[in-house]
């Protein structure tokens, strides 16, 4: 099924139970689920009224971080890891965390080159998350 209308939220927007948002052409709506739910980019949400509202992921400020050895990388999770950082693993294995400039310099100081970009950022969602999305070709399954 086609959505309707599109909605377009930062990651901090996108994990909900109940807010007051308005869709990307002006029209507000309600969100009032039973239980906290995390929405990524291609999700969709089914209107009461009929149809699907899809949610885009909002471009946000964030820092790619890139190593030249697998040692880097790993350090560089751990400590991320041990802040409770959200982290974005990119298809070539860059990390991507929201921008900050404290994490950014500790990325450096370990050895990892670092990037400053605008980009939908989209997390891992945790070994200990209710349910969890798997990711296929753009489609998101809920579990």
């Amino acid at each position: 099924m086609d959505a309707v209308a599109t909605v377009t939220l930062a990651f901090d927007d996108r994990y909900r139970r109940r807010i007051r948002l308005t869709d990307d052409i002006g029209n507000d709506f309600l969100l009032d689920l039973t239980d906290p739910k995390r929405f990524g980019d291609g999700d969709g949400l089914v209107l009461e009224e009929g149809g699907i509202l899809a949610v885009r992921a909002a471009p946000e400020t964030v820092i790619d971080i890139s190593c030249d050895t697998i040692e880097e990388k790993a350090r560089i999770a751990w400590h991320l890891g041990n802040r409770h950082t959200p982290v974005q693993i990119l298809p070539k294995g860059e990390l991507r965390i929201r921008q900050d400039h404290v994490l950014e310099k500790m990325a450096q100081s370990l050895g990892a080159t670092t990037q400053q970009r605008t980009a939908p950022f989209e997390p891992e969602g945790g070994a200990y998350e209710q349910g969890h999305v798997h990711r296929s070709g753009g489609q998101h399954h809920d579990h």
